[in-house]
């Protein structure tokens, strides 16, 4: 059951993620800081699909987290859940196709080196 939330977990955190750093790069930079402008953008992100769907998955992501802590260890749960790190880490390569440099390739294998230590 804890590694079936964990996945959960994963899964949705990175899917909010991948959701809302599309969205955002879309929308773009906001500019308007007045109360009014901020308003307005706020509204205007609100009828977003996307970004509608990644606070969905986050909203499922924290409930899951908040299972997962009613029955593991703190110190398994988020040493576990970080696995969304080497994820998103691909998933940013491949979907948003940013450039990963050497060392966040070392330390997303040395995270999933640490996921792999807690499955053993």
């Amino acid at each position: 059951m804890q590694w079936l939330l964990v996945g959960l977990i994963v899964a949705a955190t990175t899917t909010g993620d991948i959701l809302q750093s599309l969205e955002m790069k879309r929308h773009g930079q906001i500019e308007d800081f007045a109360p009014q402008g901020i308003w307005a953008k706020i509204v205007e992100l609100g009828k977003r699909p996307l970004l509608i769907w990644a606070v969905f998955c986050m909203a499922v992501s924290f409930f899951a987290f908040m299972l997962l802590l009613s029955i593991a260890d703190l110190s398994f749960a988020v040493p576990a859940t970080a696995a969304s790190f080497v994820v998103e880490t691909v998933l940013a390569k491949v979907i948003l196709r940013e450039q990963i440099n050497n060392l966040r390739w070392a330390g997303a294998l040395l995270v999933a080196g640490g996921v792999l230590l807690l499955a053993v």
